[in-house]
């Protein structure tokens, strides 16, 4: 398991964009669960929807792609590189993630070659792993 601070080792991004809280699984360069507990006191939720705050997709799949960096760069001959997207496809988002909602975001890469690699990325309820919120695949670019 990784702390906060050991993904903020690994990634750059900070508060208030770092989306994930942990990392509960590593396999680097192969799979990373990642966790993240949705909180009203989350900054967005101040403006997306204030009287029914629910998170924004667009930053659904920012948790997904801050995993799957982690899960990138945790390898040693990328350290101190970053992860950038290079394509979202078949992204499918299932349901609301509201304040409450902890989440499960599974990453997997599925190729790879050379600094360019694809991932399937799901997250899930972490209660109930039935309960899918969002899916995609995910292209990353490590630079």
């Amino acid at each position: 398991m990784l702390t906060i601070q050991e993904i903020k080792d690994i990634i750059p991004q900070r508060s208030p964009f770092l989306m994930i809280d942990r990392i509960e699984e590593l396999v680097p360069g192969t799979r990373a669960v990642g966790r993240k507990c949705v909180s009203y006191g989350e900054a967005y939720f101040n403006g997306h929807f204030p009287e029914e705050p629910v998170m924004p997709g667009v930053l659904v799949l920012e948790a997904m792609g801050q995993v799957g960096a982690v899960l990138c760069l945790s390898v040693p001959e990328h350290k101190g590189k970053n992860a950038y997207f290079g394509g979202i496809d078949k992204a499918r988002f299932r349901n609301k993630i509201v304040p409450g909602d902890v989440l499960r975001i599974e990453v997997e890469l599925i190729r790879r070659k050379g600094p360019v690699g694809v991932a399937a990325a799901k997250v899930v309820d972490a209660v109930k792993p039935e309960k899918i919120y969002a899916q995609a695949e995910l292209t990353f670019m490590v630079q």
